[in-house]
């Protein structure tokens, strides 16, 4: 598992904040998704609800994803923030994690896009790197 800082807590769990999900199929065909409801967890997981969509069904084929994140905007080359790189521990499809993404989507955002909400997505953080990687 990753050492994951507070800073990195701070950045992924700010509210409000979104981030891209960048998955691939079995093939390795790539897709960049926008999430805001991505929950970095005390145990050093990293849980996000997601529709029927592209990234659900790469996930199912394909376990490793990337999570991009920033720390402020407009983006320069000194943006705190970073890319949590993840293998999938879970989806559920029903269940007390899909209900509170559902109502935590439904509080912040509206009870039509909580209702969108087909599964819920845990991922093991497996590396941390920074947005501007020196060098490999």
């Amino acid at each position: 598992m990753a050492e994951l800082t507070k800073k990195i807590y701070d950045i992924v769990n700010y509210p409000g904040r979104v981030g891209v999900l960048g998955t691939a199929d079995k093939d390795g065909k790539p897709d960049a998704a926008y999430y805001g409801s991505p929950r970095l967890t005390e145990e050093g997981t990293l849980v996000v609800g997601s529709g029927d969509n592209l990234t659900l069904h790469n996930l199912h084929e394909n376990p490793q994803a990337v999570f991009f994140c920033v720390d402020e905007a407009p983006v320069k080359p000194t943006t705190p923030g970073c890319r949590l790189y993840l293998k999938v521990r879970k989806i559920w499809k029903e269940g007390p994690i899909l209900e509170a993404i559902r109502d935590n989507i439904s509080r912040n955002f509206s009870e039509e896009a909580a209702k969108k909400i087909v599964a819920a997505i845990v991922f093991d953080v497996i590396e941390v790197r920074p947005l501007i990687a020196k060098g490999y």
